[in-house]
Order: C-alpha cells, then structure tokens, then sequence
C-alpha cells in the first residue's frame, strides 16, 4: 500500500500486505473494478513485476487518488493534483509513469521537460479540461479586460498558458488571496470558482461556464438521505460539488485534504464522502477502523469517474516495458504553462 507524506506513517511491509490483500478483494467497487478472492495472488504478483520494472527503469510511478484500488497500491506517490504536481517536479527519476489524466501527466512534463513522463493510457481525459480551449479563453480575456486569470489545474497546457496563475482544489482559495488584483476570471470548474468567491468576497469573480461532470451530478437531495440514514456522520465533500451538497457538509475539501480531515474529527465513526467513489479505498486503507459512505449511497452509481479508471496494472506493465504513451509539450507553450504553475506552487495549501 502506498502513501503520501501526509498519510499516517507505516505499520511495516508485513502488515501492509496482509491488511492490502484482504481489503482489495473485500472493498466494494462498480462489477467491472472488483477483485474477486481467487484473483488476489495474480495481482499480487503483477504489482511485484511493475514493482520491479520500475526500479529496473529508474521510473516512479504517481497515481491519484481517483485510481483503481489495484493502481493505488502499486503507485510510489498517491496523493491529489497538487501534491502529484509537487513531487512530479521534485523527483530525480528518470521516467516518470503517471497513473491519472492527460492533463495531470502533461503538468508533469511541464515541470520536468527534461524528464520522460508516460500516461499508460490515452483514453484518460477529462471532460472538465475539454470544456474550454485556448480560443475560447483568449474570448473571453478579450471581453473582460483587466481581470487576472486564474485557471483550475484541470485544463490544458494552451490553457494554462494563457492564464496568470494556475491552482487546484487544495489552494484555490489561497491562489486568489494571494492576488493584488480584485478582478479575477476563474476557469473552469464554475463549482469550484463559486466556492472560492463565497470564501473571498472582496474580489469581483467572474465564473466560466464549465463543471465536472463526476461531481456535479450529485444533488444535495441525495446527500440528505444518505445523512438520514447516517445521522451522526461527517460530511466531507470536494469542492467541485454543486452548492447546495457544499452547503450541506461539514469539511470542503481536496481529496488529500480528506484524509487530513478525518483525523480533525478523532470522536466520529462513520463519514460521508462527497467525491469520485476510489477515495473511500484510499480513506479505508488509512482509517481501517472508520465507516466511509459515498455520499450518492452506492460506489459507482453516480460518483464514478470513467476517466480515471482507463488506467489499469497491465497498463502500467505495459508503459514501463514499451515506454508508452510519451507525453510531450511543446516547448514555447511549456514556458508559458511553467509560470502559471510555478506561480501556483508558491502558494500554500488552503488547510
């Protein structure tokens, strides 16, 4: 099982692969994703192969938080788009194999154009990103003069170049304190950018008309019946949520801010997670002792993010024994995309 630097610290290699193997098969996922008792030794050994291709390569292998359960456990860093973005640029891997979507993989390359970054499959997108181009961007910069653009990590590389500063989930609040400016265009997560504007009210934000389509598919209706039939439960819900599920819960947050925020509530049983349904193996395997419940009521059925589970272990086999798929960027748009990043990576994390 893997880690990242904010995770609570290891009970051995032993204890991890037994606590590892028993909840992998007894997690409850979509019919697709599940792995059955009698499968758990071939995965096991799967993961020791890409284990050891990846020392054989000089590859690290970064994997979000949204991965299969399977590709959690494989990966040397797990974490959210900011702490991935983070150790992307710090690591003095030759290869690195990124285990979420292409414009996470392409934000890797951008900040380690030295480096070979590979994306095991390039079918993982994401509809967010697609919702706005570099021409629709430059139109709407055009019709509010002005204003300083703040882009959602989740976009595109033309987009990113053509923004003033790039942020995430986990510092988007603190991205737009930190500018002078009081005019801000936010894009495109509008989700995302209304809670960042209720945060910061001394700012003038106008919102681009885009959403996650994983997120904003849930209703607060649905929360609701799941909180009555959980009625001591925390509410933790991701940012990218409609208002009226934000509205509703207790700690708003990035997906590596959740598991931060379980540990501010010590005397809680049960917690109910408003995102893409893999978190809760990721919360389980770090809160054993805890009940997380997916906020819609069932894994899969509407908090599932079809993107993100492209990527499987054979996949990751596969990209460190054939050196695909390379993402590349062009160089002039990567400048370009590197200050917006960098100038995002000297701001703190919002908690």
């Amino acid at each position: 099982m893997t880690r990242d630097a904010t995770t609570i610290p290891s009970a051995g290699p032993a204890a991890e692969e037994r606590t590892a193997s028993s909840s992998l098969a007894d997690f409850c996922t979509p019919p697709t994703w599940t792995v059955r008792p009698e499968d758990i030794e071939d995965v096991r050994r799967l993961q020791g192969e890409i284990r050891q291709l990846a020392r054989a390569r000089s590859a690290v292998i970064l994997a979000h938080n949204y991965q299969l359960p399977a590709v959690q456990e494989v990966a040397d860093i797990l974490g959210d788009s900011l702490a991935l973005a983070i150790k992307a640029r710090e690591t003095d891997a030759e290869r690195i194999v990124f285990c979420g979507v292409h414009f996470m993989a392409e934000s890797a390359k951008i900040l380690n154009m030295d480096r070979k970054v590979l994306l095991p499959s390039l079918a993982a997108g994401c509809s967010l990103a697609d919702s706005i181009t570099a021409d629709s961007l430059q139109d709407w910069k055009e019709r509010y003069p002005g204003h300083v653009v703040v882009t959602y990590i989740n976009s595109s590389a033309e987009v990113k170049a053509l923004s003033d500063i790039c942020c995430t989930s986990a510092n988007a609040v603190s991205v737009v304190r930190s500018l002078r400016e009081d005019k801000i265009l936010f894009t495109p997560d509008r989700n995302l950018g209304r809670w960042v504007a209720r945060q910061v009210p001394e700012k003038d934000i106008v919102l681009y008309d885009g959403c996650c389509p994983t997120h904003d598919v849930l209703r607060g209706i649905s929360v609701e019946k799941t909180v009555q039939t959980h009625p001591r439960a925390v509410v933790i819900a991701h940012p990218e949520c409609r208002e009226d599920v934000l509205d509703m819960a207790d700690e708003i947050c990035s997906t590596s801010g959740m598991v931060d925020a379980v540990a501010r509530h010590p005397e809680a049983q049960t917690f109910i997670i408003a995102t893409e349904w893999a978190m809760v193996y990721r919360l389980q395997q770090v809160y054993p002792d805890k009940e997380f419940v997916m906020a819609d009521g069932c894994i899969g059925c509407r908090l599932h993010c079809p993107y993100m589970k492209m990527i499987d272990l054979p996949l990751v086999k596969r990209a460190l024994e054939e050196d695909v798929f390379e993402i590349e960027v062009d160089p002039e748009v990567a400048a370009g995309a590197r200050r917006s990043l960098e100038r995002m990576l000297a701001v703190p994390r919002d908690r």
